[in-house]
């Protein structure tokens, strides 16, 4: 799969395709595993996530939207894949038909902003 048909598949399956599209246009690394998974098993495990993220006050773009993709989905096996923005600030993961030809859902965003290691809340020591 070219970068050229991982952004012509990106389309409004869910709000996070937008900018993970742009984030391929702007040169992202990506890539998309050969394994088969059903997709109500990833929707099981990224439900997980979902709720984990709320908890800690973190949103996923697209997350509700794919576990309900994938929920509809059943037992159609997925590719899955990921797209990690060139400057690192946001990541994205994609899910695909089994032939790769058709992206199902996407989820994904800006990365958290951590809390500095070294300030005094964090309790951490700097490193020396």
């Amino acid at each position: 799969m070219t970068r050229d048909d991982l952004i012509a598949m990106l389309r409004e399956q869910t709000p996070a395709c937008r900018p993970a599209r742009n984030a391929l246009i702007d040169g992202a690394d990506f890539v998309v595993w050969d394994g088969l998974v059903p997709a109500n098993r990833h929707a099981g495990v990224f439900r997980s996530r979902m709720h984990h993220s709320w908890k800690r006050g973190h949103t996923i773009d697209g997350l509700a939207d794919s576990v309900d993709i994938l929920l509809r989905a059943g037992e159609e096996p997925l590719r899955t894949g990921s797209i990690d923005a060139v400057d690192r600030s946001s990541w994205f993961t994609i899910f695909l038909n089994s032939t790769a030809t058709v992206v199902v859902a996407c989820c994904g965003g800006r990365r958290p902003a951590m809390e500095s290691a070294d300030t005094p809340e964090s309790g951490a020591q700097p490193r020396r």
